[in-house]
């Protein structure tokens, strides 16, 4: 929703005798609840009540699956998460994931996507090599520093 929108709507509901309002656009909801006078600012809060579609995720296949003993013992460069948010494997749902085990890499190529705060971060090998594992299942939350693959 527009922020200019959003201003005119704050204005509406403090000018207004309404002690709340909600607005839905499409996907997007907002709801403006206007509070008794608090001792500082305006006394009106605004909660943004929305939730994205649920996009089912793509199965992982069996053979880039690593188990959690296999981690501890593998060697080789990891490229780890630079923030928390969502693992993608692919650019869309059902599209070919960037990099599978065994696929060459070069320094700089997407290995995958990173969703946070409703921003999509392409996330780039620091290193040219070949992906030897993944270790993140497509549509997993990841924290940061968290080894999302190995390259050797």
């Amino acid at each position: 929703m527009d922020l200019r929108k959003l201003k005119t709507l704050i204005e509406l509901v403090e000018s207004s005798g309404i002690s709340e309002l909600e607005v839905t656009e499409g996907e997007e909801k907002v709801r403006i609840v206007k509070n008794p006078p608090l001792s500082s600012g305006t006394g009106m809060q605004m909660v943004p009540m929305f939730s994205p579609p649920a996009v089912p995720a793509p199965a992982v296949p069996e053979k880039d699956r690593t188990p959690p003993a296999a981690v501890e013992e593998a060697s080789g460069f990891a490229v780890k998460s630079p923030m928390v948010g969502t693992f993608y494997r692919a650019g869309a749902p059902g599209a070919k994931p960037f990099v599978d085990v065994g696929s060459t890499v070069k320094e700089g190529d997407t290995v995958c996507i990173i969703e946070a705060m409703k921003l999509l971060n392409e996330i780039q090998a620091e290193k040219s090599g070949v992906v030897k594992q993944v270790l993140v299942e497509n549509g997993q939350p990841v924290e940061y520093g968290q080894t999302l693959f190995l390259i050797e």
